[in-house]
C-alpha cells in the first residue's frame, strides 16, 4: 500500500475524513520524521501530537489484526495490499468533500489544511518582497488575526525556491537572555547557527573592543551569509518580549534597520530577507525611536463577505447565497478567528445559528474566552477602559483621546470610520457596552489578580441572569461561582459521556484530581479572602497549562480540582500532571499569602487511567483517582500517585 491507500482506506473506516493534524503525523511518520520535528512543524504540543499517534497507530493495529507503530509503519503498509474485506470496505466510497473532520480554531492554519483563506493581494505581495536583495517585512496584526498561518506559507515557498530560512520566536528566549544586550545577540547568533546547520563560533567573532553590535553585525556576513549559497529567509517572530526591555528594543531596532540600509551597499547583506512579526497592541506602546519604520509593512486585513462564504464551503456549509454570511458578519465582521469559531460550533451541530448569534456576547456564548481575556486588558489600564466606554457610544467619539484611541484599534476593538473611532465589530459593542455601562465593576486595573473574586461573582451574577432570561441554556450553564470552571456535577456528566463514547474506540481516559496541600489550615488561620484568591489563581493556572479543547477542567470540592483527559494515557496524564505541579509552585501569590505556611502554592495528585468498558461504570475511574489522592497524600506534600484500572 502506499500512504495515500492507508489515508484512502482509513477514510473508508471511519466514513469521514482524516483530521489535518491525524494526516500530518501519517504522512510525516511514512517519511520517518520524529515527533518533535512534525510539532514544529504544526506548531502544535510534541505531547499532543504523540497523544494522537498513539490513537491512530492502535486503530490501525486493530484494523490490519497487527502491532503497527510509529517505528515499524511505512515497512508493515509496504508489505500490504487491499485484502478482500477492505476492498469491499472501500467499493463505491467517495471521501466526503463536504464533510471534514473539526479541530478547534487554536495557533497557525497548519500547512495541509484546508481551512487557510488567503486574502490577496497579501500573499503574492509578501512573496514578491522576499524574492528582493536586502528586504525587510513587517507583519502587523491583532493577536489572532492569522500572522502565524502566513508566515508558515511564507516559509514553506521560500523553501521550495531554494532559500535557507530561519525562525526565531522570541517568545522562547529565557528572561535571563534579556540581561544585557551582548547576551542577546549572542544568542540570536547561536540560535540562527544551529538552524542553519553551522557550528556556533559566536566567541571567535566576539570583540569587546568593537562592541557586541559590530561583532554581531561581523557574525553575521562573515560566518552566517559567507557559508551559504542562497538568500536567507530571516524570520524574527513574535519580537513582543523585546519590547518589554527598552534598552535592548531600541539597539536591537537600530541594529536590524542599519542592515536593512547596509544591503544597498553590502553585496553579502544582499542575501538577507528580514521578516519582522508583531502583535500591534504591544507596538503603539513604542517611543518614536524604537519604531521599525522602514521595509514593506503587510497588515492582515478582515475576511470579506466572498472570503467567508469560501470557507464555509470548505467546512461543508452552502452558504452560497450570502444570507447566513451575512447575519454572521453583521456580528464578527471578518474577524479570521472569530468566523472560524463560528464554524467549528455550526459545523459540530453543537448550536443553530441563530442560538449562536444570541448568545455569543454573554458569558455561555461560544467566544466567552477571547472576550473576557479582552475585558482583563481593557480593564486594566482606566484611560483604555474610558476611551473604549466612549466609542461604544451609539455614535462613537470624535477622537477626544488619539493614543488611548490608537491603543484601541491596534488590539483590534475599535475602527476608525472617518475621524470618529467605533467598536470593530457588533459582537465588542454589545459584550463591553454591557460591562461598561455596570457600576459594578467600576475597579481600579492596576493589578488584575487583586480583583479576580469581585470579577468572577460578577461574572455569576450575570450568569444566573442569563439563566433566568434563557432557561433552555441552563444545562450548559452547570459552573463554579469561585473558580468560573466546570462544576462536580458536569464533570460527572462529560464523563459518562466520554466513557461511552471512548468504550466504542478502545480508547484511553485519564483523570487527575488534585488538591492544594494545607490550605484548609490557611483558611482557619488568616480567613476565606486569601484561600479563595489562591484557588482562583490554580484555576488558571491549570486551564492554561491545557492545549487540547476537548480537556476538560472542573472544580471538583474544596480546595481539589479534576481534569479529565480523553485520549490520554496514563504516563502522559502524570506529565500533565507534573507540568500543573511545576506551573502551580511558581505562582505568584495574592497579596497577604506571606502569612502562608509556606512560601508556595503546593499540590498533591492522584491519576486514573482507563479503557473505558461499557460492562463497567465510568464510577471506577473516579473511584481509582480518590484513592490514588489518597495515596499520593499520605506520601507527604507535592506527591503523585497512580492507580491503573
Amino acid at each position: 500500500m502506499t500512504i495515500d491507500e492507508v489515508l484512502y482506506l482509513l477514510h473508508a473506516r471511519w466514513k469521514k475524513n482524516l483530521t489535518p493534524v491525524q494526516e500530518l503525523i501519517l504522512r510525516q511518520a511514512w517519511q520517518g520524521n520524529t515527533y518533535t520535528s512534525m510539532a514544529q512543524i504544526s506548531h502544535y504540543e510534541a505531547d499532543y501530537i504523540r497523544n494522537v499517534a498513539s490513537q491512530l497507530w492502535r486503530s490501525l493495529s486493530e484494523l490490519f489484526g497487527a502491532p503497527i507503530n510509529k517505528a515499524n509503519f511505512r515497512s508493515m503498509m509496504n508489505s500490504r495490499s487491499f485484502i478482500s474485506e477492505q476492498l469491499l470496505l472501500t467499493e463505491g466510497f467517495v471521501p466526503p468533500a463536504s464533510i471534514t473532520a473539526m479541530e478547534f480554531p487554536s495557533g497557525p492554519v497548519p500547512l495541509n489544511s484546508n481551512f487557510y483563506i488567503e486574502r490577496p493581494p497579501i500573499e503574492a505581495l509578501t512573496l514578491g518582497e522576499i524574492a528582493k536583495p536586502g528586504s525587510l517585512v513587517q507583519i502587523r496584526a491583532p493577536r489572532k488575526m492569522g500572522k502565524s498561518s502566513l508566515l508558515l506559507r511564507l516559509l514553506s515557498n521560500a523553501a521550495a525556491q531554494g532559500y535557507k530560512t530561519v525562525m526565531l520566536d522570541f517568545q522562547r528566549a529565557e528572561a535571563a537572555i534579556f540581561d544585557n544586550l551582548d547576551k542577546f545577540l549572542r544568542w540570536f547568533c547561536t540560535n540562527a547557527s544551529w538552524q542553519l546547520q553551522q557550528e556556533p563560533r559566536v566567541a571567535e567573532y566576539w570583540n569587546e573592543a568593537i562592541g557586541s553590535k559590530v561583532s554581531c553585525t561581523i557574525y553575521l556576513q562573515h560566518y552566517l551569509l559567507a557559508q551559504i549559497d542562497a538568500p536567507l529567509v530571516l524570520v524574527l517572530s513574535e519580537l513582543n518580549p523585546v519590547f518589554e526591555y527598552p534598552g535592548i528594543a531600541r539597539e536591537w531596532l537600530g541594529l536590524l534597520r542599519s542592515w536593512h540600509e547596509e544591503a544597498q551597499q553590502v553585496k553579502v547583506l544582499q542575501k538577507l530577507r528580514l521578516v519582522v512579526t508583531c502583535s500591534s497592541e504591544t507596538c503603539v506602546t513604542l517611543p518614536l525611536q524604537q519604531s521599525l519604520n522602514i521595509g514593506l509593512p503587510i497588515d492582515l486585513p478582515e475576511f470579506t463577505l466572498e472570503q467567508v462564504q469560501e470557507l464555509a464551503l470548505r467546512y461543508g456549509l452552502d452558504w452560497s447565497d450570502g444570507t447566513h454570511a451575512r447575519q454572521l458578519m453583521a456580528l464578527v465582521g471578518g474577524h479570521p478567528y472569530l468566523v472560524r469559531v463560528a464554524f467549528y460550533h455550526l459545523c459540530m451541530g453543537e448550536t443553530p445559528l441563530e442560538q449562536l448569534l444570541q448568545t455569543a456576547p454573554t458569558l455561555t456564548g461560544i467566544y466567552q474566552d477571547h472576550l473576557h481575556r479582552c475585558w482583563m486588558e481593557v480593564q486594566a489600564d482606566p484611560e483604555l477602559r474610558a476611551a473604549l466606554k466612549q466609542a461604544i457610544g451609539e455614535n462613537g467619539i470624535v477622537l477626544p483621546d488619539p493614543i488611548q484611541i490608537h491603543k484601541l484599534k491596534e488590539m483590534g476593538l475599535v475602527k476608525l470610520d472617518g475621524d470618529r473611532a467605533i467598536p470593530r465589530c457588533e459582537l465588542y459593542r454589545l459584550y463591553f457596552g454591557s460591562r461598561l455601562d455596570s457600576g459594578s465593576l467600576g475597579w481600579s486595573g492596576t493589578d488584575v489578580r487583586s480583583v479576580s473574586l469581585k470579577l468572577s461573582h460578577s461574572l455569576y451574577e450575570h450568569l444566573q441572569q442569563v439563566e433566568q432570561e434563557h432557561p433552555e441554556l441552563q444545562h450548559s450553564c452547570s459552573l463554579d461561582r469561585l473558580t468560573y470552571l466546570a462544576d462536580r456535577s458536569h464533570l460527572i456528566k462529560q464523563l459518562e459521556q466520554e466513557w461511552r463514547l471512548l468504550a466504542e474506540k478502545m480508547a484511553a481516559l485519564s483523570l487527575i484530581l488534585c488538591s492544594l496541600d494545607d490550605l484548609n489550615h490557611d483558611k482557619t488561620t488568616y480567613g476565606n479572602q486569601i484561600r479563595d484568591r489562591c484557588l482562583q489563581q490554580v484555576a488558571s493556572t491549570i486551564r492554561q497549562v491545557l492545549k487540547r479543547p476537548a480537556d476538560l477542567v472542573a472544580r471538583y470540592r474544596n480546595q481539589e480540582f479534576a481534569v479529565l483527559l480523553p485520549h490520554v494515557e496514563a504516563a502522559n496524564a502524570l506529565y500533565l500532571a507534573g507540568r500543573i505541579q511545576e506551573q502551580v509552585r511558581e505562582l505568584a501569590l495574592p497579596d497577604g499569602a506571606s502569612l502562608l505556611q509556606s512560601s508556595a502554592i503546593a499540590m498533591s495528585f492522584g491519576v486514573a487511567s482507563a479503557i473505558p468498558n461499557l460492562q463497567r461504570s465510568p464510577a471506577v475511574l473516579l473511584a481509582a483517582a480518590n484513592q490514588a489522592l489518597h495515596q499520593a497524600r499520605r506520601k507527604g506534600r507535592e506527591a503523585i500517585a497512580l492507580q491503573r484500572l
